[in-house]
């Protein structure tokens, strides 16, 4: 047990040596004038950060000087500037998200202290926003609950999931094994087209011709349903199920399919027994990306839903649909104030939270798949 709790760890460990050898190695090989215009480059920028962060009239100043050194050394050492910019731009975007991460776990802390219960004679805050069912930002009592809309994201996405896993995973794999090379170059472009198409025009057509067609059927009162929603989103995040789990299943060795054909299985068999075995870790991780698609939507929920923060009667009542955490976000944040933004920032923060478990989630099968297989796929 302690070897597989390890061995993540360990090879962080190896992997910052390792980065820490090759900045040794820069230093070491680099000219003097270069490292000096590096310096340079790097204390402005360090500048720019600190001025914009205290919102300086002054930042505007270093950020030229890093500029004119960027400039200077990319026509006099070219690789070394290069290197360096891009070192630079990936610890500016870890930085900036960290900043984020800070902001709006900062912005939320007022709800959450003012939302603290009891426990056996212990405060917890925020626990309120979880355990009462109510939302009202108007009418004393003030509650700030995210049962509701945590409510309506999980009805959201386990439809959208129910409907992008399956047909994304079996649309991959027809792509990917079934199709001939013709239909491969025409379907798969197009499936790719698809997940450009922006969410608010999949949500007007939700709303337009779902939402009545549904309404009309199924005798509800007004529009708005998780099932309508959950197909919408569903699929809106088809195309990125197909495209990264058709690139996981074409990364399968071709000597591993040819082998289970020559002992005599069927096509059929080798796609369960070979093909989806061995890319399993790129088609979870597809899986999990429409997933997070499903979770993160904004603007068709919004369109869709009837903005109401409550429960349906009963929970598992799809033919309703009230509110998400998103569409909450979306919906209110335009005239939200005091603690109804800090409640909306509450909402961000469980959606953060949500997708970094997913992430994680998603990584940890990657490196499963990879210590069974032995390799990389």
């Amino acid at each position: 047990m302690s070897s597989v709790t390890d061995a993540p760890a360990g090879r962080v460990t190896n992997a910052l040596g390792a980065r820490l050898r090759r900045v040794r190695e820069f230093v070491d090989e680099t000219e003097p004038p270069a490292l000096a215009i590096i310096a340079v480059m790097t204390l402005s920028l360090l500048a720019s950060l600190v001025g914009f962060l205290v919102v300086s009239d002054l930042t505007i100043v270093p950020f030229v000087a890093f500029l004119a050194a960027a400039g200077i050394g990319w026509f006099r050492y070219q690789e070394e500037t290069a290197y360096v910019i891009a070192l630079m731009m990936t610890v500016s975007t870890i930085l900036i998200l960290g900043l984020i991460i800070v902001f709006i776990f900062r912005e939320s802390i007022p709800v959450i202290r003012y939302e603290s219960a009891t426990v056996f004679g212990v405060t917890v805050p925020g626990l309120r926003m979880f355990i009462q069912p109510n939302w009202d930002a108007v009418s004393p009592p003030i509650q700030y609950s995210m049962v509701p809309m945590i409510h309506g994201t999980v009805m959201v996405t386990l439809i959208g999931s129910a409907v992008a896993a399956p047909l994304g995973v079996s649309a991959a794999l027809f792509i990917s094994e079934i199709a001939p090379a013709t239909v491969r170059e025409v379907v798969k472009p197009g499936v790719e087209i698809l997940a450009g198409i922006p969410s608010i025009v999949y949500g007007f057509i939700g709303f337009t011709v779902l939402g009545p067609w549904a309404s009309e059927q199924f005798q509800t009162t007004g529009q708005g349903s998780y099932l309508f929603v959950g197909i919408v989103v569903g699929l809106m995040a088809l195309p990125t199920v197909v495209s990264v789990a058709e690139d996981a299943l074409s990364s399968v060795p071709e000597s591993m399919k040819s082998g289970s054909l020559a002992m005599g299985t069927t096509d059929w068999q080798t796609m369960t027994s070979i093909t989806l075995p061995a890319a399993f870790s790129g088609v979870s991780a597809a899986v999990l990306l429409g997933v997070g698609r499903a979770i993160g939507e904004t603007m068709a929920a919004t369109v869709m839903l009837r903005g109401v923060p409550r429960l349906t009667e009963p929970l598992v009542n799809v033919f309703y649909g009230q509110e998400t955490l998103t569409s909450i976000i979306a919906r209110n944040y335009g005239e939200a104030d005091g603690l109804q933004m800090d409640a909306l920032f509450v909402a961000g923060v469980i959606l953060f939270i949500t997708v970094l478990v997913i992430s994680i989630g998603a990584q940890y099968i990657e490196w499963r798949m990879h210590e069974k297989l032995g390799g990389e796929v």
